[in-house]
């Protein structure tokens, strides 16, 4: 065998004739690293965390899972959970190679089962205190004994709910629901006093009268379980953080409503963990 300028020349002898197969370098190697990206190729699963329905959360984040697939050529599926108990049992497994799901758990992912931070949802979350316009509601406290919808604990909704009346003895009556969209309904169809939604639903129910606005904190984040390999990490960050230029990823966006998203840091996220002490399990 002789190499030269990229050319591979075989010498052989066949019925007593010597032979030779010439080759590009460029085309073997090609082929080899085409099979090695195919044989690289994984399955994971992205669990969602249930403020949609599943049937929602499948709709939604689908595009997310397509665009991943494309750019990394890992197959992503879509994992949902019927409300958040279902959600903190099942992910606490560690099965789930991505998770997605607001500050409180993405810091206890991170601290407690060993997860890395691959990226973030745009700005900031708050969740905002509604009731029924027909009721005399004016604040927080008007609501003590009443019925106000929200998603069950471990939800960050759940727990900023629960700030909001510190007083043990003074509390409102509980009324859990599997999604936000629910809570809201219980709100408009009177079966509710009020509900704790993400801010970011308000501007869809002018209907409703805002009570009070909790503190802010990191949009939900994206984290990678420990047994993920760091090259399939690195390809999928790189390709959640290409989406602020990448034109391909628009469709996507726009199924997720928001503008892109972006680098983040475990500083952010750090302390949210806390709001989780005294949940089962923690």
């Amino acid at each position: 065998m002789v190499s030269r300028a990229g050319v591979l020349t075989f010498y052989g002898v066949k019925g007593g004739t010597m032979f030779r197969i010439r080759g590009r370098l460029l085309m073997v190697a090609g082929s080899l690293c085409f099979f090695a990206s195919v044989a690289r190729a994984e399955n994971l699963t992205l669990a969602v965390h249930p403020v949609l329905s599943p049937d929602e959360t499948r709709r939604t984040y689908q595009p997310l899972a397509d665009y991943l697939k494309r750019k990394t050529g890992h197959h992503v599926q879509i994992a949902t959970s019927t409300n958040f108990l279902v959600h903190w049992q099942l992910t606490k497994r560690g099965q789930h190679a991505l998770i997605l799901e607001g500050p409180h758990m993405v810091d206890y992912r991170l601290k407690k089962m060993g997860y890395s931070l691959l990226a973030k949802f745009p700005e900031v979350i708050s969740y905002t205190l509604v009731a029924h316009p027909d009721l005399p509601v004016l604040e927080a406290a008007d609501l003590v004994g009443k019925p106000v919808a929200t998603l069950p604990a471990p939800s960050l909704g759940a727990v900023r709910l629960n700030q909001l009346f510190p007083n043990p003895l003074r509390q409102p009556v509980l009324v859990e629901v599997d999604d936000m969209e629910a809570a809201i309904q219980r709100v408009l169809q009177g079966k509710a006093a009020g509900a704790i939604i993400p801010s970011a639903m308000v501007g869809r129910f002018p209907e409703v009268n805002t009570i009070a606005t909790t503190d802010q904190a990191p949009a939900p984040g994206i984290t990678a379980a420990p047994w993920v390999s760091d090259a399939t990490k690195k390809a999928i960050r790189d390709a959640l953080l290409a989406t602020a230029t990448d034109p391909d990823a628009k469709p996507m966006l726009q199924a997720l409503k928001i503008g892109a998203i972006e680098d983040a840091a475990t500083a952010q996220f750090d302390g949210y963990a806390r709001l989780l002490e005294g949940m089962w399990g923690y």
